[in-house]
């Protein structure tokens, strides 16, 4: 944090916090007691972070923290200074294709009213980097922690799959393109 610290006309402290969110520093301004979820929705104007139950219940507000799902309703936005922070707006490749997270919940359907959708997506994201071949059972004990009302959950667990697929045929693609560029350079 800052030296930039003062406190408003109605005596809440402020401060100045540097997040790195999506792959971009930003410095804001903000209440000390402002949630993480709060100041990316109002600070940031990064919408896609949804608030449901503000008790860590529901996941919906779940983001990246240096790679790891955290409820961000739950967090002090000055806990996650000098941390990377990714929104489910930061999922999108590079290259502008959606993550294998997201194609797999288009392709399996894996979503429905979508209130839940952003937290799940962050939630698999990260599971299949560490899990990126998972049985079923992993599949849905992955997105047991967070709560959906509308889909049954049956093509939440296809999307995991899916996505871990997914994320093997890009991996191959890329090893092959590199392999056939590294081969016209001989």
């Amino acid at each position: 944090m800052t030296s930039t610290d003062h406190t408003d006309a109605v005596g809440e402290q402020h401060l100045e916090v540097r997040l790195r969110v999506n792959g971009m520093p930003r410095r804001v301004e903000l209440p000390v007691r402002r949630t993480l979820c709060d100041a990316l929705r109002q600070d940031l104007e990064l919408t896609g972070t949804h608030v449901g139950c503000e008790h860590g219940v529901c996941g919906a507000c779940t983001v990246l923290l240096d790679g790891e799902p955290v409820r961000s309703c739950l967090m002090l936005a000055v806990s996650a200074e000098d941390h990377d922070v990714t929104t489910v707006e930061g999922l999108t490749e590079p290259d502008g294709r959606l993550s294998p997270a997201q194609q797999a919940f288009v392709d399996c359907h894996g979503l429905q009213c979508g209130f839940c959708t952003p937290g799940f997506l962050t939630t698999v994201a990260a599971f299949i980097q560490e899990n990126p071949d998972p049985t079923p059972e992993e599949a849905r004990e992955a997105v047991g922690g967070n709560l959906c009302r509308c889909t049954g959950y049956q093509n939440i667990v296809a999307s995991v799959l899916r996505a871990a697929e997914i994320q093997k045929e890009r991996a191959a693609e890329s090893t092959e393109s590199t392999e056939s560029t590294e081969g016209s350079d001989a």
